[in-house]
């Protein structure tokens, strides 16, 4: 196996172990998050996640979406070995809501929702400046949201509290079984 490759799997390893990890943490302590400045917010798995085990033709998948499904499927598919590859999740933080949905194997981000912006007002050149800044600038408190989670999650699992997580982790997919 070249560099290159051991690189994507330890890429897509990490990814689906941190949608994982995030899916626990946002089930057990959805408020429990604070950013790089030490203010919390909150997060979510909204009705939409991708589980897989496998690679190539040998590869499962099981995805779930519901408005208000319980997401049985995939939580059955973690007690199998199965881990999180794409998950939408909603992030809140004072009076601002974000919604995307992120990819285990490249971090990518699609269908990112930021707040809404006010255009209720004529929009002349000027304040389409202003408003083209604003929702960059909602777009960096996202990604800075996301920073914060996977920068936790890396100090956990760098560390030997890691296993404990992982006990932990699997206590919760057995309350799904009863």
């Amino acid at each position: 196996m070249n560099t290159q490759n051991c690189r994507e799997s330890t890429d897509v390893v990490l990814g689906q172990e941190f949608l994982t990890w995030l899916w626990y943490q946002s089930d057990t302590a959805p408020g429990a998050f604070t950013d790089k400045g030490g203010a919390p917010f909150s997060v979510s798995m909204e009705q939409r996640i991708v589980v897989q085990q496998g690679q190539g033709d040998a590869r499962e998948i099981t995805s779930v979406t519901g408005s208000f499904s319980p997401l049985r499927e995939a939580r059955f598919g973690l007690g199998t070995g199965k881990k999180v590859s794409r998950a939408l999740i909603r992030l809140e933080k004072e009076e601002l809501a974000f919604q995307l949905t992120l990819k285990a194997e490249d971090f990518s981000l699609g269908s990112v929702k930021t707040p809404k912006l006010d255009t209720t007002d004529s929009v002349d050149d000027q304040d389409a400046d202003a408003l083209l800044l604003e929702k960059l600038y909602l777009l960096e408190v996202c990604t800075d949201l996301l920073d914060a989670l996977y920068s936790r999650f890396l100090q956990l699992r760098l560390s030997p509290a890691w296993r404990d997580e992982v006990a932990h982790i699997g206590r919760w997919l057995t309350c799904f079984d009863q």
